[in-house]
């Protein structure tokens, strides 16, 4: 099997990606991932395609065993990910059907183990969250297809598996957050800790709490409006990856210089 250099890891409604892929079962020192590496060739690049919550959605957001997956990825020769993941809007200029590519992650989780450095001095730059060189590419792709996207914003990431009350949402809002979701964290930050280029791409399926007053998010109509948007975006995903050229330059892979890492990287 040819090594993928690029992964898709895929979040609520994405259940499968790469149609004739071939399964690949990853053993990591961080216990099991939430399902099988599905592998398969896009316009003759080897791309990996991960399904976040596992088969039938197996995994809430805060039981995903994400130091397991990034890991599984990068073991494989996943350099670039591309995450698609549902969010909530907390501006009343995005709708449902959105697209966004945030430039800004905030971390409110409470539970989550959010590092492979569980020991030495191994403090990585995270000031911009996501690869700047990854999202440019993301954002050309988009523009030539005719999607209209919003370039930027800042997703902030809730522990769940419940929505946010009110109170919460209105005050993310006030922050200037744009947008907020459950996965985002801590999977950007342990692809930046295994020098992985990483982005987002934020489809909205909702109007968040504090600013629907005449109703409230619910399950249901958040899977409904990612099952309307599916198609599209899959066909976005196959073109960005097929046209990510072979060569990235940015520092993503240079995140540990000067630094001893506690373990060899996969």
């Amino acid at each position: 099997m040819v090594a993928p250099d690029i992964a898709v890891i895929g979040g609520s409604g994405f259940a499968t990606f790469l149609p004739g892929a071939a399964a690949v079962a990853v053993e990591t020192p961080y216990g099991s991932t939430s399902g099988d590496v599905l592998v398969a060739e896009v316009d003759g690049r080897a791309v990996a395609f991960l399904p976040r919550h596992g088969e039938g959605h197996r995994y809430p957001a805060h039981r995903i065993n994400y130091r397991a997956n990034v890991w599984a990825l990068r073991s494989l020769g996943v350099r670039r990910v591309i995450a698609p993941c549902a969010v909530g809007s907390l501006s009343p200029d995005l709708g449902p059907g959105s697209l966004v590519v945030p430039d800004q992650l905030i971390d409110r989780t409470t539970s989550r183990t959010q590092t492979y450095f569980d020991e030495g001095a191994c403090h990585i730059a995270f000031a911009d969250p996501y690869c700047e060189e990854l999202r440019g590419q993301l954002l050309d792709v988009t523009e030539r297809l005719g999607r209209p996207v919003v370039d930027g914003g800042a997703m902030v990431v809730i522990e769940g598996p419940r929505f946010s009350t009110r109170a919460e949402s209105a005050w993310y809002a006030a922050q200037g957050w744009s947008l907020v979701n459950m996965t985002g964290h801590p999977e950007a930050v342990l692809a930046r800790e295994l020098a992985m280029c990483y982005t987002a791409l934020a489809l909205v399926t909702d109007l968040d709490a504090g600013l629907d007053s005449a109703g409230a998010v619910d399950q249901a109509s958040v899977f409904a409006v990612f099952a309307r948007n599916i198609d599209a975006l899959r066909a976005l995903l196959a073109t960005a990856v097929a046209d990510l050229p072979a060569q990235h330059s940015c520092g993503c892979t240079q995140v540990h210089a000067g630094m001893t890492l506690p373990f060899q990287l996969p």
